[in-house]
């Protein structure tokens, strides 16, 4: 499937924390932790029992979360009856986005966004203000991941879930087993518009931050532009290392004022540092510059 308009830019992601959505000191918190946004989740972090007394308190928690510009997400859970709850708790104004689990199939993710559509209009909410974030968790997934990033256009990113994926295969977490599932959503996601989230290991290890500030690079490097956390120590390193540095972004501005002078005088290609810079290469400074938050020229 080819790539899908989405009616709003897609949003700059670097960290998405994880609070459990029924422990009210983590919640009154969240937005102290400097995180782009914070995941409430109602699905593993919750226990059966508490599942209603963390829906009912939602709308308060997406609120006060919010008040300082945090996106606010909701995880829900995958279970029809628990998803009916979860949407009906969720879907509130302030909501960002939905993170939804063990996607297997674009019909789930069309039938969800039907369900959000619904929700929004009786909430007075301005259609498609909702986003989805989609996470691959099981190897069926695999099979259909074109289908599953191009299913909807209120779908904005797509991620890995590593460590339900390893258990679905039958294999330990780490960099062997995941790095392959890993580029496939990767490539899946880019070939539909969407942010690209997640990085090669386990979303649990945040005990040696410097091996976890390398993980994150080798990420960025790949192509990810995002990931979630589930320890505040995760976020700042996130944030930091999935946003260019200064010596990045005066590259990326070089070559950008490069390729407006070559186009000037009718030339596709031109040298920056001994080196060959062509329309790929333009592209990467565009992105480079577009995720520092500076617009990058527009192209002739």
């Amino acid at each position: 499937m080819s790539a899908t308009h989405h009616p709003a830019p897609l949003p700059r992601w670097r960290s998405l924390l994880f609070v459990p959505a029924h422990v009210e000191r983590f919640i009154a918190r969240a937005h102290e932790r400097g995180a782009d946004g914070i995941i409430l989740d109602l699905e593993d972090a919750v226990p059966a029992e508490q599942k209603p007394a963390a829906r009912a308190g939602l709308a308060q928690a997406v609120a006060g979360i919010g008040s300082n510009g945090t996106a606010v997400l909701v995880r829900v859970n995958r279970g029809l009856r628990a998803l009916a709850a979860d949407l009906e708790a969720a879907v509130v104004p302030g909501l960002a986005g939905l993170v939804l689990p063990k996607v297997e199939d674009g019909g789930f993710v069309r039938e969800v966004s039907a369900a959000v559509a619904e929700l929004e209009l009786e909430r007075g909410l301005a259609p498609g203000t909702v986003r989805l974030l989609l996470q691959i968790e099981t190897p069926a997934a695999l099979f259909a991941l074109p289908a599953i990033a191009g299913a909807d256009p209120r779908t904005v990113a797509m991620m890995l879930g590593p460590e339900d994926f390893c258990a679905a295969l039958g294999a330990v977490p780490g960099p062997a087993s995941l790095l392959g599932p890993n580029l496939a959503v990767l490539a899946a996601a880019r070939a539909a518009g969407l942010l690209p989230m997640g990085f090669v290991g386990s979303i649990g290890e945040f005990d040696d931050l410097a091996a976890f500030r390398a993980t994150i690079g080798e990420a960025r490097r790949l192509g990810f532009r995002g990931a979630l956390a589930v320890h505040p120590t995760q976020v700042a390193i996130m944030n930091e290392v999935f946003a260019p540095d200064a010596a990045e972004v005066a590259w990326a501005r070089r070559v950008m004022a490069g390729d407006a002078e070559a186009r000037a005088s009718g030339r596709g290609a031109f040298q920056i540092d001994g080196r060959m810079v062509d329309p790929p290469v333009v592209r990467r400074a565009a992105e480079i510059l577009a995720l520092s938050g500076e617009a990058a020229p527009p192209a002739a």
